[in-house]
């Protein structure tokens, strides 16, 4: 996977930028937070919301040929946990969770593509903590956030597979858009439904974290 590391090509190049970007404006983004104090309660609950999260991703309504998958709102416990405990814990724990998703099934064409699918990708569920007081609102931007990812990974390193005449950002906008979109639709659903948001608000309510 990374035997690629030191092939200096125009396109290698364009994801040292990216990544040193990311990089870089977590940092600023870190150093901006408040002091994250880690709890036993804050790593409990991150334990739980990773390990439900890594059982709903065996059940697969729907797979694609070169990765991605359709499934039962395996990203909502991640998304909760983020509104719950806010983002920089939330960014922990996708980073822990994309490392386990790679683990279970990874689909590796470039070492650069590993992180922008797996730790990135799902790193950024965490910017569901960015919306609190919103679940919905929270659902929503965490996973429009991981298809940005796979949505660069596609351009760059799956272009080959895109039909012949069609854009390769057509190509992957359409790939990567098909399992996220039902994916992030199936999560709204839930937390839409009365019983859930209840549930979700009483479970919150009894968290205490620094804010």
């Amino acid at each position: 996977m990374f035997e690629k590391l030191l092939e200096f090509t125009p396109t290698t190049i364009s994801i040292l930028v990216l990544l040193g970007i990311i990089g870089i404006g977590g940092m600023i983004f870190i150093k901006k937070s408040k002091e994250v104090k880690i709890t036993t309660q804050m790593m409990v609950y991150g334990s739980a919301a990773i390990a439900l999260a890594f059982i709903l991703s065996y059940v697969r309504l729907y797979r694609l040929p070169q990765g991605g998958t359709v499934t039962p709102a395996s990203m909502l416990p991640m998304i909760i946990f983020s509104v719950m405990f806010g983002p920089i814990p939330g960014i922990i724990a996708g980073f822990a969770y994309g490392l386990l998703q790679y683990m279970q099934d990874g689909y590796v064409v470039h070492w650069a593509q590993f992180l922008l699918d797996y730790p990135i990708a799902f790193s950024l569920l965490g910017l569901a903590g960015l919306f609190r007081k919103n679940l919905l609102a929270a659902t929503f931007i965490a996973g429009f956030g991981k298809f940005i990812m796979h949505f660069l990974s596609g351009i760059i390193f799956f272009s080959e597979y895109a039909p012949e005449g069609t854009p390769v950002a057509i190509y992957s906008l359409v790939y990567n858009g098909s399992f996220m979109l039902a994916d992030i639709l199936i999560c709204a659903a839930i937390v839409l439904v009365p019983q859930i948001n209840k549930m979700f608000n009483n479970l919150k309510s009894n968290v205490t974290t620094r804010r």
